[in-house]
This record gives C-alpha cells, sequence and structure tokens, in this order.
C-alpha cells in the first residue's frame, strides 16, 4: 500500500540519490510545518506564494534540479533529471496548485534558454536560479492564445546598434504568463517586422524589473499570479536573443514537450491528497446506522477511483522512462508525453468526480484540500494545449504504433542520477508521422491469463481491424469530431500497454491490474457507442462499434480484496493542523 500513493509519514524515495531525497523530504517538511490551515487559508486569501520561493532560493532547490550538468559548474548535485522532476512536481501537486505552478512556469521558461547556444544567457539563467529566482514562459497573446503562427509581439529592428546597444525594439502584449510579476528572465516569443514568414521568429528573453516592461494585470483570482504584460519599446540586445527563424518555432513545441509533462504527476498529487481525506471521512461517517463506505455504489466509485488513480501513476512513471532514454533514433516520447498531458489529466478529473460524488457537501467546506482540489483539478487538462489539441497530435502515431512496429533496445526503469540533455537537443518539430515503437501487442499477450486483459485486448485487436477495414474516409479526416473519438479509441490501447510494463517493473498485483482493465474495457465500449453515434459515421463503422462493446469479466471476491486496499487508507494520512 505505501508504495502505491504518496505518503508524505514515510516518503523516502530510495531509488534517488541522496540529495535528492534529502531535498524532496525537506519540501514536504516545509509544507507540513506549515500546516493544513495556513495553506488552505492562503488557498482562500490569494496569498502570494512568496514564503516558498524564499524556501526554494534557502534550499537552491530549482537551481539544483533545473540546471543542466552543462550549467552546473560542476556542482555534482546539479542536473535536468526528468525522474526526480516528477517527484517533485507530485510533492507540489500534493499541496497546492499553486506551488505547483511556480515550479512549472519555471520549467516552461528555462526551456527555450537551455536549447540556445547562447552562452551569456544561459549563464545569466544558472546565476539567477541560484539566487532563488524564477523564471516564465511568454507565447500566448489574448487573441491568439498559444498561435505560435498569429504572433503580435514585434520586434522592428534598430537603424544603427553599436556593440552592446539594442538591435530591435519589442512591441506587444502577452497573456496568460505565469510569474510574470517576478520572473528574472521572461522567455518571449515574437516575429520581426522586417522579414516574413518563418524565418522571421525570434525567441527572447526580458527583465520583469525593467522600465520598459509593463506588468498590466494577474488574470485570475489566485495565489498563482498568471500575467497580463506588455513590452513598450522594449530593448533587445544581441546578447538577450535565443533563438531566430524555424529554430525558434521548434524551440516554443520542444519548450512544451519538456513541460507538458509535469502536468500528469501534478494531478497525480491532487488526486493523492484528496483521496486520503475522502476515503478516511467516508470510512468513518454513520448514515441510516450503517457506515457510509458499507453502500455498494460508494464502494463501487472509491475502487473506480483507487484503480485510475494508480493506472495514472503507472503510466506516468513509465513514460519517464522512454522520455529519459530518448534520442535521435527514438522518439517515442513524442507520444507517451502527449498522452500523459491528454490521458492523466482527465483522468484526474475523472477521479474528483467519483470521490465528490461520495463525500458529497463535504467536498465544499473550507477547512479540506479536497475543495481546494476539486476547483483546480479541472485546470490541468486545459494547460499547455488542450485535451483535444494533443489527442489531435496522437493521432499522428496511430499508423505507425499500430500497424508498423520496430525493434528497440529494452529499457529499464531509469531513476538514476543521468542528466537529460537531449531535452534540449530534440531537434526540428517534425516528422511525427515517421516515428516508430515497438509492439505494443506483446504486453498484451504476455499478459492473457488475466481475463479482462486479454478482454481488452480483444477490443484493441478489433480497433486496428476497423482502423484496416472500415477506416475514416476523406470527409471524416477532415471531421475532427469524428477524429477525436477515433484518438479517445486509441489512446485507451496505448495506455493500457505502458501500464501493463509499469506495473510488472514495480510489482503491481494481479487483482489491481486486472481491476483497471475493468475499467478500461468499460471506457472502450462507452467510446465506441460515441463513435456509433457520430453523425458522419458510416454503415460498417456502427456495426463494429455495437460489435465490440464488451462488459468486464465480473469477479465478487476480487472487486473485495481491491476495496480491502482502499480500505487500508482510512487514517493513513492527514496533514498537520
Amino acid at each position: 500500500m505505501g508504495e502505491l500513493l504518496l505518503n508524505p509519514r514515510d516518503y523516502d524515495p530510495v531509488d534517488l540519490d541522496p540529495n535528492t531525497r534529502r531535498l524532496l523530504r525537506a519540501t514536504i517538511a516545509w509544507f507540513e510545518s506549515r500546516g493544513k490551515r495556513r495553506l488552505l487559508q492562503d488557498d482562500l486569501h490569494a496569498v502570494w506564494t512568496g514564503d516558498f520561493l524564499d524556501f526554494v532560493g534557502h534550499e537552491k532547490l530549482f537551481a539544483t534540479f533545473l540546471t543542466p550538468a552543462a550549467d552546473a559548474h560542476g556542482d555534482p548535485n546539479k542536473r535536468w533529471d526528468a525522474a526526480r522532476n516528477a517527484a517533485l512536481s507530485e510533492i507540489l501537486g500534493f499541496y497546492g496548485l499553486a506551488y505547483w505552478y511556480l515550479w512549472q512556469v519555471t520549467v516552461l521558461g528555462l526551456g527555450p534558454i537551455w536549447m540556445s547556444a547562447n552562452a551569456a544567457a544561459r549563464q545569466r539563467a544558472a546565476e539567477q536560479l541560484d539566487a532563488g529566482g524564477v523564471m516564465a514562459f511568454g507565447l500566448s497573446e489574448r487573441d491568439h492564445g498559444a498561435d505560435v503562427y498569429s504572433t503580435d509581439m514585434l520586434l522592428t529592428p534598430e537603424a544603427a546598434a553599436g556593440a552592446g546597444d539594442a538591435v530591435f525594439r519589442a512591441n506587444g502584449t502577452k497573456y496568460y504568463i505565469g510569474n510574470g510579476n517576478v520572473a528574472g528572465m521572461v522567455s518571449v516569443f515574437g516575429r520581426r517586422t522586417d522579414v516574413e514568414g518563418a524565418d522571421g521568429y525570434v525567441f527572447f528573453v526580458v527583465d520583469s524589473r525593467h522600465l520598459h516592461y509593463r506588468l498590466i494585470d494577474n488574470v485570475v483570482h489566485g495565489q498563482m499570479y498568471v500575467s497580463t504584460f506588455a513590452l513598450r519599446d522594449y530593448p533587445v540586445r544581441e546578447q538577450d536573443i535565443l533563438h531566430t527563424g524555424p529554430e525558434a518555432f521548434s524551440a516554443a513545441l520542444n519548450t512544451v514537450n519538456v513541460g507538458k509533462f509535469n502536468l500528469c504527476t501534478a494531478s497525480i498529487g491532487m488526486c493523492e491528497h484528496a483521496f486520503y481525506e475522502a476515503i478516511t471521512h467516508a470510512h468513518n461517517r454513520i448514515l441510516y446506522g450503517k457506515r457510509v463506505t458499507d453502500f455498494p455504489h460508494v464502494r463501487a466509485n472509491f475502487v473506480d477511483a483507487y484503480a485510475r488513480l494508480i493506472a495514472m501513476k503507472l503510466f506516468s512513471a513509465r513514460a519517464v522512462d522512454y522520455f529519459r532514454s530518448a534520442g535521435p533514433e527514438d522518439r517515442r516520447y513524442l507520444l507517451f508525453n502527449p498522452m500523459t498531458k491528454a490521458k492523466v489529466t482527465s483522468e484526474g478529473e475523472t477521479v474528483m468526480a467519483l470521490l465528490h460524488d461520495v463525500i458529497a457537501a463535504k467536498g465544499y467546506e473550507k477547512d479540506t484540500y479536497f475543495r481546494e482540489a476539486a476547483e483546480l483539478i479541472g485546470t490541468l487538462p486545459k494547460l499547455e494545449g488542450t485535451v483535444h489539441v494533443n489527442v489531435a497530435l496522437i493521432l499522428k502515431f496511430m499508423p505507425n504504433y499500430l500497424f508498423a512496429p520496430a525493434e528497440y533496445p529494452e529499457i529499464g526503469t531509469r531513476s538514476d542520477d543521468a542528466d537529460d540533455e537531449f531535452f534540449w537537443q530534440q531537434g526540428p518539430a517534425r516528422g511525427s508521422g515517421k516515428v516508430q515503437f515497438h509492439d505494443w501487442t506483446r504486453a498484451y499477450v504476455e499478459h492473457g491469463d488475466i481475463p479482462n486483459v486479454a478482454r481488452f485486448y480483444e477490443q484493441a485487436l478489433a480497433f486496428r481491424e476497423l482502423l484496416a477495414t472500415a477506416g475514416p474516409d476523406d470527409a471524416q479526416l477532415a471531421d475532427l469530431d469524428f477524429l477525436l473519438t477515433l484518438g479517445h479509441l486509441f489512446e485507451l490501447v496505448v495506455y493500457g500497454q505502458l501500464i501493463l510494463e509499469q506495473g510488472d517493473i514495480v510489482g503491481v498485483d494481479r487483482d489491481l491490474v486486472e481491476q483497471i482493465f475493468d475499467i478500461l474495457i468499460r471506457d472502450f465500449s462507452g467510446h465506441a457507442v460515441a463513435l456509433h453515434g457520430k453523425p458522419s459515421s458510416t454503415e460498417a463503422q456502427q456495426e463494429w462499434a455495437l460489435g465490440v462493446i464488451r462488459k468486464p469479466v465480473v469477479d465478487a471476491a476480487r472487486f473485495d480484496r481491491v476495496w480491502e486496499q482502499v480500505a487500508e487508507y482510512d487514517g493513513a494520512y492527514e496533514m498537520r493542523g
């Protein structure tokens, strides 16, 4: 039990190095020493997270976790390590999304800097992290969102710039930019006024304290500062320029590849804390002379929520291994990353809804972490590209994943203390359709003795057959609504594969694996029904949809055993007052 969900009482990630373990435990201790009342009051009163920034600076937390080894000046503890970054992201989500957001936006802001050959900018970033500073990522705009093709941040060349002088003057407004109130370096995406097309793109850095940087507003009410800021004739020097032309475009997308992964671990942390509160409340509440958790529908909700949460953790942990092992010849992470963003965060919403249905009014009370998590869990599927955008991206990988497997060396657990330097060398943001994957069927065949895995595998094979015999026609290929439903069916196949792989690595018991696949069968059947009902679905597709609906294998004893796992979390953790 203790190894599956994060529990601050006994947290000690023994697979990580001693200094990382110390910093992660120190982060937990900082939150626990503040106490639950202070944590929740700060959220209710929208108190800026400045005290956490003080802790970050004192411990050099972000400097240690977010400085690549190449910029660490020999400090053996500094590196960019996705395994320990995922652990910190989960802890921050566990205690509050505002603290995670401070970290997340710093990750994004650093992306274009660490990808740049600009040594001066890299040096500044390393120094500011050492001093306890944070970063920001100036990509999105009010009228265009994160549409990099349509930026209105304009850079006008200076007529006669001398050495050290401004070479451009930047004018424009950026919207929904986290940390825009305090970031020492804001990575800003814009375009030149004198160059047309992709060659005119520029990524450059600005300082939020500069006279020509105008902080306008916080666009949300909360602890997070999600800024609107404007640049008014901001002087951009050569040493401020990170990327130009198509490289600037690739830096934007590749940065999001790095940053979007943190969304899944934040969602996991939020759900874990809420789960502890929910099971302890419900299991000790008496209604109509019975424990609330004696009611069958309550147990069903808890078992579903628990199995979905463990599935979220399994998939995300396995995705780390592929991300850390990526290289020019292995880009499988380009599928698994948007999966963590789109699928795992959406599952977080489902987990919270299942728990909220049980604890009902309790979930609105101001002295619960649950209230905060329920209010904010829906933000994660909508950051770094909506679910729809990411599912559309996932579809690009579907043909090669299902029909053209390739051979790769076996990848084990990547919790080693390596520096993940490939993150900053991802190359041009194109070629998704050429990425190949290892044979997805192998994981399912190896677990074919588990009845619900075997039944879900039937659905997965049927999905491949649908694409081969009655796939989308030209009109459906232009119908994003139809394609998104196909995407949801496809992502379940990918989700199940990595869950099985990680389940073997950490030794998840057979009952829990089968309960997870009970859910996948039901979810697949639900998306099949949705496909049947689409206005453009053909007769052959409708026939397929009805034929692929399956009921999970029912095993009351197995369900009861998983419920006993859930019940053991009663009282397992309560944040200090």
